[in-house]
């Protein structure tokens, strides 16, 4: 194991904090697994609040909200797993960049999608920039020639096909933050980042 990998990981480190201060607030207010009213009041995403009372900040505060415990382990876990290698691959300003625009971006899709085929639903939790963190590596294993950081291209089509799987045949999970944070988190990384350019060395 890496640990000098993980101990340079600042950002994914405190991003999990904030995730886990942001839920044990919530628990003292409430339960994150039942209390929808309490839900709405401190951030989740609800689309007729974002889009006719234009509380664009949920938008935002959704992405670092959890529906009880297993749902915020589980993220967390994932988060910690491929973060730390993408903040590494990406550096440590772009990814922060990378994971909040997936985040926002995943959400406005879900409330796109909601107002015009799904129906309205509160939704909140971290998959979203997490699958954004997923189709960043995604871009960097593609831009070099199918290996970076210890992935491959089988690798991460195959954890893409069977998350979004998974997803499609649960109940009360949502698909289309997960597809479009998938979506942006390839295009952000186009575009942040650079591959590593090789030296020369002549004898």
């Amino acid at each position: 194991m890496n640990t000098e990998k993980y101990k340079k990981s600042y950002i994914t480190i405190a991003l999990i904090a904030v995730n886990i201060l942001y839920f044990l607030f919530l628990e003292l207010h409430g339960s994150t697994e039942t209390d929808m009213e309490m839900m709405l009041k401190y951030g989740a995403s609800f689309e007729p609040l974002i889009v006719e009372e234009h509380q664009y900040y949920r938008l935002l505060t959704a992405c670092f909200m959890h529906f009880g415990m297993a749902h915020l382990a589980n993220n967390m876990l994932v988060l910690f797993i491929l973060g730390c290698d993408l903040e590494e691959l990406l550096g440590h300003v772009k990814y922060l960049i990378l994971y909040l625009v997936c985040g926002v971006g995943a959400n406005i899709i879900s409330v796109y999608m909601g107002e015009s085929f799904l129906g309205y639903s509160i939704s909140a939790g971290a998959s979203g920039a997490i699958f954004g963190i997923v189709g960043g590596l995604l871009t960097i294993v593609i831009r070099n020639h199918g290996y970076a950081g210890g992935y491959n291209t089988r690798q991460l089509f195959l954890y893409i096909i069977l998350s979004i799987y998974m997803g499609m045949s649960s109940t009360g999970v949502d698909n289309s933050a997960h597809i479009g944070g998938l979506i942006i988190g390839l295009l952000v990384c186009l575009i942040l980042y650079r591959p590593r350019r090789r030296k020369n060395i002549y004898a």
